[in-house]
């Protein structure tokens, strides 16, 4: 959805590169076995960053917490991390255990991401101590770990089965909820991270909606702290936000959607939002510069907790670039030079891959053409996924082209015959609710999904606005979507 008016990393050089492999033994003086080991991996590196991974080993007592530390000789310097706590002192770097896995028993093993810049050279370290005591290493990719389960109360992983979305006992599940704006525009604008307060009681006051999902949208250069954004609103500072907005949204039992919204590149085409080239506007691809990254490193964040769903790109438009709507759906799956894009595009292929490549199973979801609207040809042209766990997504506003039974009954059917579906944004600018009670029936004569857009205090009429307070007091719109939601799951 565009936004009302307001006062507004794999740039992979070629193939990932991943360091080979190397085992340097520590042997004391005895002949005593190693007290651990440690893998390190550059699993992708770009012009001036790379991504890289450690996998701790313990061999000795089982330790309650860990710190790892090691020495970058290349002049790196670290940027952000997960699964730990990451700093750097000088050319010093430590890792350390956060609180979920501090616990580290005799021959247990866990894993921690970062990403880093360099210049010159990305010499590999050599040396790795473990609380102090020096570790063997050994420079090779390392392995996926294990989702977490989930709380008994919180949210369910969900999955793709057939044309459903199921949890882990196989029961049907739909996701019912509403979109959360924000962060996708707030940081790159240089005025927060998130339009209104996001603490617990204003979390609380969706669930008393009876909602059971929230969507997150996100902003990819504010993720990565690309250096156009204020460091207050980027990088780790973003990221940890995101993150506590994550877990207050399942600590009420609902499932958060994480979703790029905005991105890098210029365009300056047919429908064009802005003429920026940062992430400051929809546009109508994903670049191929730095949206891989974006989605590995979100990923390998939310990897190890699959209650975490992932949309790829909020509204795709490449039709209204291309001559031909065979163009745009190549475009659209394939990515690369497409006509009259002028940067390199990343395709939804590009990006389930970006996400699958870090181990993560999540649910993927992929939205269609002509800003989501349009999945006429999204079955032709789905991209492949190995863990095959991916849904279509579909936006639908009272304005749209497909707005209407005969078009739904046409071309969303089919869809919904064959894959999961999931309305990611539902609305209408007329502050009322007449056009979403027709799209909320649709869907639920089908067992369908659909999230209202938004839960924010704007004007209705220029923004479809669900609510005129945090505290959940609904706007003459929203009161359908949340009539809806307390009938079905009250």
């Amino acid at each position: 959805m565009r936004h009302p008016p307001r006062s507004v990393l794999l740039a992979v050089a070629g193939a990932a590169a991943l360091i080979g492999s190397v085992t340097v033994p520590v042997v004391t003086a005895s002949g005593a076995a190693p007290a651990c080991s440690v893998e390190y991996s550059v699993t992708s590196q770009w012009d001036s960053g790379f991504q890289g991974a450690v996998k701790v080993t313990n061999s000795t007592a089982a330790m309650s917490s860990w710190s790892l530390a090691f020495d970058f000789a290349g002049g790196q310097k670290l940027t952000q991390g997960w699964n730990a706590t990451w700093s750097q002192s000088g050319t010093t770097v430590t890792a350390a255990s956060e609180s979920y896995n501090g616990s580290l028993a005799t021959g247990a093993s866990v894993s921690a991401g970062f990403i880093a810049s360099w210049s010159g050279s990305n010499t590999v370290p050599n040396s790795f101590k473990l609380n102090g005591t020096s570790c063997n290493t050994a420079v090779e990719p390392s392995p996926t770990p294990e989702p977490t389960d989930p709380a008994e109360d919180g949210p369910p992983v969900l999955r793709a089965s057939g044309n459903k979305l199921v949890d882990a006992g196989g029961v049907t599940r739909r996701l019912l909820g509403v979109n959360r704006s924000g962060g996708e525009f707030m940081c790159v604008q240089g005025r927060g991270i998130f339009d209104g307060p996001v603490d617990d009681a204003s979390v609380k006051a969706i669930a008393d909606w009876k909602a059971n999902t929230v969507r997150i949208p996100l902003n990819e250069e504010c993720w990565l702290g690309l250096s156009n954004i204020d460091p207050a609103y980027a990088g780790a500072n973003y990221i940890n936000a995101v993150k506590d907005l994550v877990a207050k949204v399942k600590a009420h039992g609902m499932t958060p959607v994480v979703e790029l919204h905005w991105t890098h590149g210029q365009y300056t085409g047919n429908s064009a939002g802005c003429s920026d080239v940062h992430a400051s506007c929809q546009k109508p691809m994903p670049d191929m510069q730095y949206t891989p990254s974006f989605w590995a490193s979100v990923a390998n964040t939310f990897k190890n907790d699959r209650t975490v769903v992932f949309d790829l790109f909020n509204e795709p438009y490449p039709d209204r670039a291309t001559s031909t709507t065979t163009q745009a759906w190549q475009c659209w799956r394939d990515g690369g030079s497409c006509p009259g894009i002028g940067y390199e595009v990343a395709g939804m292929q590009d990006l389930v891959d970006s996400v699958r490549g870090t181990g993560a199973a999540n649910l993927i979801l992929a939205g269609g053409i002509a800003y989501s609207n349009d999945l006429s040809q999204w079955l032709t042209y789905r991209p492949a996924d190995p863990a095959g766990n991916l849904a279509a997504a579909w936006h639908v506003y009272n304005f749209n082209t497909c707005a209407n039974e005969s078009c739904w009954n046409s071309t969303l059917a089919p869809v919904a015959a064959q894959v999961p579906l999931v309305a990611g944004e539902i609305g209408e600018n007329t502050c009322a609710h007449g056009f979403i009670d027709q799209v909320m029936k649709w869907f639920d004569d089908r067992g369908l999904s659909y999230l209202g857009w938004t839960w924010n205090t704007w004007d209705c009429s220029s923004g479809p606005s669900l609510i005129s307070s945090y505290d959940g007091t609904p706007t003459a719109f929203g009161t359908g979507l949340r009539d809806r939601l307390r009938a079905l799951n009250g």
